[in-house]
């Protein structure tokens, strides 16, 4: 068994409203995909010792187009 992000792998969907605005924020991926040019394509077991969550979390940012704000949250990952 592995564990997999739920959000990452399109098992679930997140909706969440800004805590500024009110209005729905879009989820951006997941924030080790922001560390540099490359890092989407380094293995996951790399980039989870860097990105500061713990291994069975997988940390996403949230986007507000509406005033600009964004959030992070983290998602449980699951089993598969």
């Amino acid at each position: 068994m592995e564990l997999v992000c739920p959000l990452c792998n399109a098992m679930i969907s997140y909706l969440l409203k800004c805590p500024k605005c009110n209005h729905s924020m879009e989820n951006t991926g997941a924030i080790q995909d922001y560390f540099d040019d490359y890092s989407t394509y380094l293995p996951m077991e790399l980039t989870q010792r860097i990105d500061g969550v713990p291994h069975d979390q997988c940390m996403h940012l949230f986007y507000c187009s509406h005033c600009n704000s964004d959030k992070r949250v983290s998602i449980d990952r699951v089993f598969i």
